[in-house]
């Protein structure tokens, strides 16, 4: 089994105060204005939207070649929103977009596959029964 492992610090009060978060070759700093307004800096949100682009990506690709295809390419974006319910902010929804490049594919099992891969990358699964609901607008090229 494959383990992966990312660390942040926060360092001072949640408005006042600033952090990094580090995982593989990035460090990159987070503050309340990153988070919660137009700050600079990145945010955790942005960190599960990668996550789950990439995620996404990878998944359909696979699923394509099983398919006996060869994708050229699949481009995801991913739109997380930080929301707020009874409990305190949360992420309630996440919007992949996708854009995919592969000849022979018909508009038919692009169709099953993307929401094949939407309900089964592991990062969607990781999402299921959450607060989340996961949106996919996905277009064959």
């Amino acid at each position: 089994m494959t383990v992966r492992s990312a660390k942040a610090q926060w360092n001072g009060t949640l408005k006042e105060g600033q952090g990094t978060m580090s995982f593989s070759d990035y460090n990159g700093p987070f503050t309340f204005a990153s988070r919660f307004e137009d700050g600079s800096g990145t945010n955790p949100e942005e960190l599960v939207g990668a996550a789950h682009a990439g995620c996404y990506s990878m998944f359909l690709s696979a699923l394509l070649s099983n398919n006996d295809l060869k994708p050229e390419s699949v481009n995801t974006t991913a739109s997380v929103t930080l929301g707020k319910d009874d409990t305190g902010p949360c992420i309630t929804n996440i919007k992949l977009e996708c854009e995919v490049s592969c000849d022979g594919l018909s508009q038919e099992l692009f169709d099953e596959l993307t929401a094949k891969a939407k309900a089964n990358c592991p990062i969607s699964r990781l999402y299921s029964g959450s607060t989340a609901t996961i949106e996919l607008e996905a277009t064959l090229l």
